[in-house]
């Protein structure tokens, strides 16, 4: 430790000894102190005690420590790619179910079905619009208008929820009389209580459509209760009747995006309405000359008119529909012949 001190007064001695001569060493810059005294030299002790301090941070620095020098948490600004979702696919009855999840994010919206009020001989606005966005979807096969036939022409179909004073085979005799086939949307409770009327309709040339087993609104349902809905009616009927169709009315009309798609993909084509009244409440029944009057009011070329087995009205007035609607040169056609 002394022989060290030595060497640095010896340094400082030297320095101030060039310093004194004016003369300047390349690496030093010698700068006067303002009141032009002397610059002040470290005492022994001074230097003593300096030579110390460094001495213990190089101990310091060089001795291993039991617990290692933290810093502050730098947080990465790089996220974590999110791995893609899975389409799981499920089985329903023959049917393999594309997305059951649902994880394309396709809407769930529920949207409830309007078709506005036709009159002088034109569909409303809604109903023409329905039918453009229908469509304009992809993956999708809707029918709420008839906007591609030019000829005057209609098409007839019933809703069947169930079955009410035996009013369906009083439109099945009229069906007959004036030879007119139709299309009936029938549900599962339908299709178990009336074997019958649903033979009849299948062997007098009718149309029967799937209107769901428990007509439930799709848009409130999973993916895979929606198939189930459609596949349990359709098996029960190809059991029973021998009998498939590919046409869907959703329940109540209520249907979403993600729903639609589910019913196409099944290969079912979903059938809408332009005309239609309330006619399903069978305690307000209206006359039957106020249904004649209401429904032919808004008959227009490419309407899909939708009438309520269960009413009164229709089954008294639905000859005189028939009759008018032939008179204005309009004819009956199936949804077959549509979509051939």
């Amino acid at each position: 430790m002394k022989k060290k001190i030595s060497i640095i007064a010896l340094i400082l001695t030297f320095v101030l000894l060039f310093s004194a001569c004016g003369e300047v060493d390349d690496n030093f810059s010698i700068v006067p102190s303002p009141s032009g005294s002397d610059i002040n030299v470290p005492t022994e002790s001074e230097v003593e005690s300096e030579v110390e301090s460094k001495d213990e941070v190089s101990s310091q620095n060089s001795a291993p420590t039991s617990t290692p020098v933290t810093s502050s948490k730098v947080e990465s600004t790089v996220s974590t790619p999110k791995p893609a979702p899975t389409l799981q696919n499920i089985t329903v009855g023959p049917y393999e179910i594309y997305d059951a999840l649902n994880t394309r994010g396709l809407s769930t919206k529920k949207v409830g079905y309007g078709f506005g009020v036709a009159k002088d001989g034109k569909p409303h606005s809604m109903s023409v619009n329905n039918q453009a966005k229908f469509d304009g979807m992809q993956n999708v096969n809707a029918l709420a208008l008839d906007t591609k036939s030019t000829d005057k022409r209609m098409y007839l179909t019933f809703d069947c929820g169930y079955e009410y004073k035996n009013l369906t085979a009083d439109i099945l005799d009229t069906l007959k009389e004036k030879q007119v086939k139709a299309a009936f949307f029938l549900t599962g409770d339908y299709v178990k209580k009336n074997p019958t009327l649903v033979r009849r309709m299948i062997d007098e040339g009718h149309i029967v459509g799937n209107h769901s087993w428990g007509h439930k609104s799709f848009p409130t349902i999973s993916r895979e209760k929606m198939a189930q809905e459609i596949w349990q009616l359709e098996d029960y009927i190809k059991m029973n009747f021998n009998y498939e169709s590919k046409y869907f009315r959703f329940p109540s009309g209520e249907h979403s995006d993600c729903s639609l798609e589910l019913v196409s993909s099944m290969g079912y084509k979903s059938i809408f309405w332009s005309v239609a009244y309330a006619d399903w409440d069978t305690a307000k029944q209206p006359t039957k000359e106020s249904a004649v009057n209401t429904v032919t009011s808004r008959y227009h070329n490419g309407a899909v008119i939708l009438l309520h087995a269960v009413s009164q009205a229709n089954a008294d007035g639905l000859g005189e529909m028939i009759e008018i609607a032939q008179n204005q040169g309009y004819a009956f056609k199936t949804l077959d012949e549509y979509y051939k």
